[in-house]
């Protein structure tokens, strides 16, 4: 299953440069085996942002769940998720 999958990030202040460093060190770490395991093959940075769109290939609803919850960045992301579909003038 497809899904676009849009976060925005917003660490707070009180979250120290030390700990956001190592968070955001997980969190590279965390999405690059996911985008070589093939379950997240598209990540794109949105301009101007600390957010991206992602485009997530995986079994289900809760695997989906699963793989965004256990993101480093989690707890501090406002994210969108959208069931994509083949479109019937799809060539592909």
């Amino acid at each position: 299953m497809l899904y676009l999958v849009h976060m925005e990030v917003n660490i707070p202040k009180s979250v120290s440069e030390e700990e956001s460093t190592k968070i955001k060190s997980l969190e590279k770490e965390y999405s690059q085996n996911l985008q070589k395991s093939g379950k997240w093959p598209h990540l794109w940075r949105v301009v101007g942002e600390y957010a991206n769109y992602s485009i997530f290939d995986v079994e289900s609803n809760d695997d989906l769940h699963m793989i965004l919850s256990g993101l480093p960045l989690f707890p501090y992301m406002k994210i969108q998720v959208t069931p994509l579909a083949k479109h019937p003038s799809s060539i592909k």
